[in-house]
């Protein structure tokens, strides 16, 4: 029982801490796909990819938040050292960045093709593509950080 317990406040700890990176990551993605087309025109749409950078950017954005959340109130240290749990981590969080990239090229592309209007925001395709996107990815992302890093 008390295992069921710790697992409950263990999923609790990880939906807030994914909540919290993922605030972090929309945001960033939002400033990154309205200032980087300035700079680099082609970031809307290069080769068929929408918003490549913007992406990237601001999922190594909630990437890190995620790391020192997860580290901090989510798992106990696993039986790795800090500098293999830390890469063990990047390179899940890399094969994740690139779902979720393939995701939000799917959802953009095929999908999500109107804004939804909400009471106080729109949000328009590229932004609630990303989203689902990081839905999808972190249930993935949940099992493999408990069972592969943290297994403490």
């Amino acid at each position: 029982m008390r295992e069921l317990l710790i697992r409950q406040k263990q999923i609790l700890f990880f939906i807030i801490a994914g909540g919290l990176s993922a605030v972090v990551e929309i945001g960033s993605f939002k400033i990154f796909s309205m200032h980087v087309p300035h700079i680099f025109p082609r970031e809307i749409n290069l080769h068929g990819v929408h918003y490549p950078l913007s992406n990237i950017f601001s999922t190594a954005c909630g990437i890190i938040t995620n790391y020192f959340l997860s580290i901090w109130f989510v798992f106990e240290r696993g039986k790795h050292s800090k500098t293999r749990e830390f890469a063990y981590f990047i390179g899940v969080s890399f094969v994740s960045t690139l779902l979720s990239l393939g995701f939000f090229q799917i959802f953009y592309s095929f999908v999500f093709k109107d804004n939804i209007n909400l009471i106080c925001y729109t949000l328009s395709p590229e932004m609630i593509s990303k989203i689902a996107a990081i839905l999808l990815v972190s249930i993935l992302n949940y099992s493999v950080k408990k069972k592969v890093i943290f297994n403490g």
